[in-house]
């Protein structure tokens, strides 16, 4: 059998073999630095940005700690979308379909838009791992189906955006229901102010690993912009769809309003194009995903629900119909695209009113392309500021050429105009060298 790096964490059989067939090479760093913390059982905090291995982080050293003989609950994973939840649970389930059947381990997942009743009388037999969304598995611990008290590990996945989403008071009950020695495991791009309090409360001295983006973005990810121009929005995505063909786009907006004017002009103009926010119901929700994994739709609209904890696969364009409020949703969004080494296309239609977000993204060391569609075919516009950067040269070079006119010392009539003239003949020849260099 082929040696791997993961050898060195002494897994048992089964998942060595699910790593293997996963094609798992080595550890991520944040998969190196998080798995030991877990396997010793120490409280831990991982800071990382998406697409970094976070979830086999966790879920490989959990597999690890649980005890198949004991039929109940010993673990708790929560996570604040269902799309999120039932994608870590498929995970969970790659690696426990290779346990030996004298081994078993189980695992259940739980979410609002399922039937509660029907859940309910599947409890008789508790899960060793429980997964889901707050709000569901709270329910069902206050209905005393699910029994918890018996698990000393909680996992909080994308906690940032469980705070975000009103679900924290539901962690909150979940832990207090848990086991007294409770093993936090808590998992956030950011970490709020107003979660500390909570962290507080039920870690104790806890490890804190951040795992620094290597770059902002993507690499293989090439950021374009185009102008608004005034013209209509819905007709500039179009065309620009369009012209880039996509295997499959996700188009951002930032209202769930926008989302669904965007998506109804779109298919309007005979665009395949589905759509996904917070006001569909769970069963629009679960059926335009299975949707977006049978390539039904070329094109999907989208809020940031789906920019985060929701791994779409095969997107090789993003269309940002207008920049978030909160830039670090750009990189949530764009980082969508260009996964598992793949290259992907980002672009952001832009009005006059976003030129501070976009100098901020060109801080960041974001690279952006300026375009537009001209005759039905894309041109690059060069500079996104230039009439500001012309007039800013202007000024300099009028500065400069004021220094080589000497005011003389006794001011004759006319001195004005001829100190004028000079200055402007002088601004001329630089104008002219700066020309020559370009």
């Amino acid at each position: 059998m082929k040696k791997s790096k993961f050898d060195r964490y002494e897994f048992k059989p089964f998942i060595i073999d699910a790593i293997q067939k996963l094609g798992f090479q080595e550890p991520t760093e944040i998969q190196e630095r998080i798995i030991p913390l877990i396997l010793k059982e120490e409280s831990t905090i991982g800071q990382s940005q998406t697409g970094t291995g976070k979830t086999h982080s966790y879920i490989l050293p959990i597999l690890q700690k649980i005890n198949p003989a004991k039929k109940e609950v010993q673990a708790v994973i929560t996570a604040p979308t269902r799309e999120l939840a039932d994608q870590i649970y498929r995970e969970i389930v790659k690696i426990t379909s290779h346990c030996h059947p004298d081994e078993e381990i189980t695992a259940r997942v739980f979410m609002g838009g399922t039937d509660k009743q029907r859940t309910i009388d599947k409890l008789k037999v508790q899960p060793q791992i429980v997964v889901g969304t707050p709000g569901r598995i709270n329910d069902l611990i206050k209905d005393q189906a699910l029994v918890v008290y018996t698990a000393d590990t909680l996992v909080v996945d994308e906690a940032d955006l469980v705070l975000d989403m009103g679900f924290i008071e539901d962690v909150d009950m979940i832990a207090s229901r848990m086991a007294e020695r409770l093993k936090m495991f808590v998992f956030s791009a950011t970490i709020p102010e107003k979660l500390k309090p909570f962290l507080k409360k039920y870690m104790e001295n806890p490890k804190f690993v951040q795992i620094a983006p290597k770059h902002i973005a993507a690499e293989n990810i090439e950021h374009l912009i185009i102008p608004s121009r005034h013209r209509n929005k819905v007709t500039l995505t179009y065309e620009a769809l369009k012209l880039l063909n996509p295997y499959m786009a996700i188009v951002f907006t930032n209202t769930k309003k926008t989302a669904d004017e965007v998506a109804d002009a779109l298919i309007q103009k005979g665009l395949k194009v589905g759509r996904i926010h917070g006001d569909l119901t769970p069963r629009e929700r679960k059926k335009v995903m299975k949707q977006v994994k049978d390539l039904e739709f070329q094109y999907l609209v989208a809020t940031d629900l789906a920019a985060r904890g929701i791994d779409i696969s095969g997107v090789s364009h993003v269309i940002n119909y207008e920049l978030p409020e909160d830039l670090d949703f750009y990189v949530h969004r764009v980082g969508r695209t260009a996964r598992a080494g793949h290259s992907g296309v980002a672009l952001t239609i832009y009005d006059l009113s976003d030129d501070d977000a976009l100098n901020k993204l060109e801080k960041i060391g974001i690279v952006l392309k300026n375009v537009d569609i001209q005759k039905g075919e894309w041109v690059t516009i060069g500079e996104r500021n230039k009439r500001k950067n012309r007039q800013k040269q202007s000024d300099e070079i009028k500065e400069k050429a004021k220094t080589f006119v000497r005011k003389p010392n006794k001011v004759k009539p006319g001195y004005k105009k001829r100190m004028k003239a000079e200055v402007e003949k002088i601004e001329k020849r630089q104008r002219r060298v700066n020309r020559g260099k370009k």
